[in-house]
């Protein structure tokens, strides 16, 4: 990390807490007392496989110039004194984000933000993710974090607040990962990590380019990557392994990128604890876990092209194309009983492929004495899923793929429209975008036997959704913005799936959820360092919530208006040797109308059903996250202490609340963790070390939550205190 030129923009919100507000205050009076003029930033270099319209540049500089809530985590950030498995390392330093390492491979990471997402039990809702432009989110919404490149990432681009829903249906935020592109020289790094529980990794990265200096070629760039762990659990061992390709060849006017990954994973899967359970020991397994070996296999592959070009008077056309396919197998702790000829049964077996392209059109000029830039685009993705369910046992034998209970084709589609336009001079950024959401989704149902009828249906969901801002240049170190927008959630094909009576078949009469979202902030940056304070306010209609989550089937319903409200605040400085990073986030999340819901099997036709009360908390969503680093790079010299940085480190996490009637939570925590790093070069050669301890006080604590769980196995245990170390050898060629 730099101590005076910090890599990460931050930009944080909610001014209605008075410690927050102290905290804002202190940090806006230093940032005028150091205030120096900030050096002008470049403009923005359009990148091919930039999602939409918002990036295109990772520089912290950029996000000065822009109204939209953007930080940017440098590569070597994410990787530094890291062992590069997951996500959740990272990103912990960005306000409004809520990612959590669940210790459960089978059901990826839990991410939110802003409270967008906190409702899904496994793989990431209601936020869009993008490895180069390529969506890791499905048209539906679903998507998954664990084939983000660590190993290779220039940089994870997190967006907040209402710009975020120009990246389509359920964008309540988004996570950009940007991969390196090979430079000359080249450079090839060999690393390995060990860490608790049996873990470890080998990767290896390789990037350079073909041709002469004078006459470069093709740029390239291979990461290949693989990790096994025991798990802090029984029923909890995983192992993975990835590939990834990206080509880039610059040619007359613009770039051709192309983009090949490959990933395969098994994980068995732990399940959450009961209360009882997590009191009497967090390192146990809920004996069904064992009796049906719950398990989950996955292998995805996927290749991508995008190609733009200069046309002459500052007009330039993109356009970018991708397919795949993705392949699970998942054997779930369903119990036989309720595994009937009307159930989905016990075994999930899914083969989808996937395709897309998104077109695009960008004029940069002048007018109004200032800066333009317009876009205007469409895009489109579709998922096909053929999808069968069986049961998990045969006769007395539980874990084991059964008779079939499910047999149907599901796809989704969408086909986006969108415009974006900003004007820009020294003291004024005026920005605006809309974009029209159009998803259709199909179900032809194969398995009709008896009581299962046919379960076919389709579901279309549409809206526009403008958003404007601005951003005013107060003082060379110090400005102000303001953006609001409307947003759409749609549900996911698997939340469509059963009717809010509980058969099967399409429920027609879910909505989509819709938000009104609007931001007011500030920003500064001297010469050591910078600070933002942001305060949102986000109403939505037809908030998405459980019905009924029993018997392996989960049911869905719309709850009327809710209400997210919240702070910001972040801060990175450094004074000669230390550097000080902090991130703060309050978030109020509320259900302002009462519902009912479901809490046995059989409802609601049969059973009366339980009232949800106007003002009860959303579950999945911290009250408050606080993580601060204090990092000290000494001015040593020689020996293992060359290039050495120490590190100590404190995240705080509020109290959870682990379903919609607020009837349990997961206490607040505070976990310390310590590290240190070092670096040494001889000639070609870098080495670079690291080791780490984690939660250094072994505090007990509910490392993420399941939320609404039929079966009341809330709880997912973090780890106790734990050692991890690593090494990297780097050459340049």
């Amino acid at each position: 990390m730099k101590s005076s030129a910090p890599v990460l923009s931050r930009h944080l919100n909610h001014l209605d807490h008075p410690t927050c507000i102290a905290i804002g205050v202190t940090l806006l009076m230093a940032s005028l007392a150091q205030a120096q003029t900030p050096p002008e930033a470049p403009e923005p270099e359009g990148g091919a496989l930039a999602p939409v319209v918002i990036t295109g540049s990772g520089s912290a500089d950029q996000r000065w110039r822009g109204s939209a809530t953007v930080d940017v985590v440098d590569g070597s950030e994410l990787r530094s004194g890291q062992l590069q498995i997951n996500l959740s390392e990272g990103l912990a330093r960005v306000p409004g984000l809520v990612i959590r390492n669940r210790e459960n491979y089978a059901q990826d990471l839990q991410v939110s933000i802003r409270g967008f997402g906190a409702r899904s039990t496994f793989g990431v809702r209601g936020v869009r993710l993008f490895v180069d432009g390529i969506p890791a989110s499905a048209p539906d919404g679903s998507g998954q974090a664990a084939n983000f490149p660590l190993g290779s990432a220039d940089r994870i681009e997190v967006v907040r607040g209402p710009f975020a829903a120009l990246y389509g249906a359920s964008s309540g935020g988004a996570i950009l990962a940007y991969t390196q592109d090979g430079t000359r020289p080249g450079e090839l790094r060999v690393g390995a990590a060990l860490g608790a529980n049996g873990l470890w990794r080998l990767s290896t990265q390789a990037t350079g380019q073909t041709g002469t200096a004078e006459a470069p070629g093709w740029s390239y760039t291979l990461d290949v990557g693989t990790f096994a762990t025991d798990g802090a659990r029984p029923q909890s061992a995983a192992d993975r392994t990835s590939a990834n390709v990206k080509l880039s060849r610059a040619h007359d006017g613009g770039r051709t990128v192309i983009l090949f990954n490959q990933q395969r994973s098994f994980a068995l899967d732990p399940l959450g604890l009961s209360r009882a359970e997590y009191e009497a020991s967090d390192e146990a397994t809920t004996p069904v876990a064992t009796q049906f070996n719950t398990r989950k296999s996955v292998s995805q592959s996927q290749l991508g092209v995008a190609w733009d070009r200069a046309l002459g008077g500052g007009h330039k056309i993109e356009l970018m194309g991708y397919g795949g396919t993705r392949q699970v197998v998942q054997y779930q702790a369903i119990p036989a009983g309720a595994q009937g000829i009307t159930s989905s049964g016990g075994v999930i077996d899914l083969d989808r492929t996937y395709w897309g392209w998104n077109g695009r059109w960008r004029w940069r000029g002048e007018a109004a004495n200032g800066r333009v830039n317009l876009s205007a685009g469409l895009a489109s993705d579709r998922q096909t899923d053929t999808r069968k369910g069986y049961q998990n046992f045969i006769g007395p034998t539980l874990g084991v793929q059964g008779a079939l209970r499910r047999d149907e084709t599901n796809r989704a589609t969408t086909l986006d429209p969108y415009v974006q336009g900003e004007w820009s001079s020294a003291q004024l950024t005026l920005s605006a975008g809309v974009r029209r959401v159009n998803a259709d989704y199909t179900s032809s149902d194969r398995f009709i036997s008896g009581a299962n009828g046919n379960d076919s249906g389709e579901k279309s969901f549409g809206a526009t959704l403008p958003v404007v801002g601005a951003r005013w240049q107060l003082s060379p170190g110090l400005q102000a913005f303001a953006n609001v927008g409307k947003g759409l959630e749609i549900p996911t094909l698997n939340e469509v799936a059963y009717q809010s009576s509980g058969a099967a078949g399409f429920n027609t009469a879910l909505n989509a959820a819709r938000s009104t979202s609007a931001e007011l902030g500030l920003r500064g940056r001297n010469g050591a360092g910078l600070w933002n304070a942001t305060v949102f306010d986000i109403r939505t209609d037809d908030e998405i919530v459980v019905q009924n989550n029993t018997g392996g089937r989960s049911t869905f319903q719309n709850a009327g208006r809710t209400k997210r409200q919240g702070i910001e605040l972040s801060a990175e400085y450094g004074l000669d040797t230390f550097t000080l990073t902090t991130a703060y986030t309050h978030l109020r999340a509320r259900y302002q109308d009462s519902f009912l819901t479901c809490t046995v099997t059989q409802c609601p036709g049969v059973n009366p059903q339980v009232l949800v009360p106007a003002g009860n908390r959303m579950p999945g969503i911290p009250g408050q996250q606080l993580f601060a680093q204090l990092a000290w790079a000494p001015n040593l010299s020689g020996g293992w202490a060359a290039g050495s940085v120490f590190t100590l480190e404190a995240r705080h996490t509020g109290r959870v609340f682990v379903n919609d009637l607020n009837s349990d939570a997961a206490a607040g925590h505070t976990l310390f963790s310590i590290g240190a790093r070092f670096e040494q070069t001889t000639g070609a050669w870098t080495w670079r070390e690291f080791v780490r301890i984690d939660n250094l006080t072994d505090k007990k604590h509910a490392g993420s939550v399941i939320v609404n769980d039929g079966n009341s196995r809330f709880f997912e245990p973090g780890l106790g205190r734990s050692l991890s170390a690593g090494i990297e050898l780097t050459r340049r060629f």
